[in-house]
């Protein structure tokens, strides 16, 4: 019932905002792998809430637990289940939005659906559900990186009107990780911060890009046809909270160059290899790897529970007016790095384990 994602590296995430605690069930990671709590703790702290003084003050250690999957520091090949409890609840704040439902959000579109939610936080819609994501991305990230060599680091590119320059193919994670909002740009990122300070004063909130680069991808990842390696990636991606846009390679500003100009042209490298002279194809031509670093953008909208008052209806279809309690990001940015990185290290792992299962199974030599 769309909490599950993946084909041969299969995710399914479970908890709710405000209950027990989040987590993940992995099944079909390779065995023998290396892992360790600490590992995966160091994506977790990436996102965890009240790092910065421009992300929620929810104070959470959001500390993992290892429950099934890995023995002696190895995955064994079985479902390896991940668990966060959730310690600094306050459903209370919450109290009011059972009733009214808060603009933009999932409560008006829940009710409609199963006619019955967990108003406290937002349940299954909170962006807590992605800490099962981004622990198991922990793990994708680690298998591509050993298996290919693969390298993937996300950044905050833009911020309302405020845009980072940033080159996909030279960014390291350190660049990324030097300040609290993630943009490598160090003239952008002060500015960033400095809006997002004065937003979240007037209770209001901001949206923004989120750019994304996976280098040393090996060629012929992805499928022709429904499977698309672009298709998967989009779906991974919009399907986290806030998001609203994607885009890889020259994505919409593609459509306003001739195909000539557009044509990312092939030459030889100085090892004979075929490589592209351009990458507006974002590493993927034919919904297949080239071989090129996979470039994309994902757009998340400014967040949607706010303090400042906005005209609403009750759950009986009365009108009346929210001013929304409770601790939120004022923008959502610098902590969907890590998400954002989560569900493209999702995508290509899976994607790696599908080409070598099908292509690599026979000895073509």
């Amino acid at each position: 019932m769309g909490n599950t994602f993946g084909h041969l590296f299969r995710i399914a995430t479970f908890g709710e905002s405000h209950g027990g605690g989040v987590g993940v069930i992995i099944d079909g990671c390779p065995p023998r792998l290396e892992i360790s709590a600490e590992e995966i703790q160091v994506e977790l702290d990436r996102r965890r809430p009240g790092q910065s003084k421009i992300t929620t003050p929810r104070k959470e250690t959001d500390t993992c637990q290892i429950l099934s999957g890995v023995f002696d520091g190895k995955t064994l090949g079985t479902p390896i289940m991940i668990l966060v409890p959730n310690k600094d609840t306050r459903p209370q704040d919450y109290d009011e939005m059972a009733q009214k439902y808060r603009p933009s959000h999932a409560d008006a579109t829940y009710d409609a659906k199963y006619g019955i939610r967990n108003w406290q936080g937002g349940g299954r819609s909170s962006a807590r559900e992605t800490i099962g994501r981004v622990a198991a991305g922990a793990i994708a990230k680690k298998i591509l990186k050993q298996a290919a060599g693969v390298e993937i680091i996300g950044y905050v590119k833009r911020i309302q009107d405020l845009e980072a320059i940033v080159d996909p193919e030279t960014v390291t994670l350190e660049q990324v990780e030097s300040n609290i909002v993630r943009c490598p740009d160090p003239e952008a990122y002060e500015r960033m911060i400095e809006r997002i300070e004065a937003i979240k004063r007037e209770g209001d909130s901001l949206g923004g890009v989120v750019e994304c680069v996976a280098r040393h991808l090996p060629k012929g990842l992805g499928m022709p046809v429904f499977d698309k390696l672009e298709a998967d990636l989009a779906k991974g991606v919009m399907s986290l909270p806030a998001s609203k846009g994607f885009e890889i390679g020259s994505g919409f500003a593609g459509t306003l160059l001739t195909g000539s100009e557009h044509n990312d042209e092939f030459t030889l490298d100085n090892r004979g290899q075929v490589r592209t002279a351009t990458n507006r194809s974002g590493g993927i031509q034919g919904g297949i790897s080239n071989g090129e670093s996979i470039i994309l953008r994902a757009a998340f909208k400014p967040t949607a529970t706010i303090r400042k008052e906005q005209r609403t209806v009750t759950k009986e279809g009365q009108e009346t007016l929210l001013a929304a309690k409770g601790r939120h990001d004022p923008c959502v940015l610098p902590r969907a790095v890590p998400m954002v990185e989560a569900m493209v290290a999702l995508v290509l792992c899976d994607h790696l384990l599908r080409h070598q299962g099908q292509c690599g199974t026979l000895n073509h030599d």
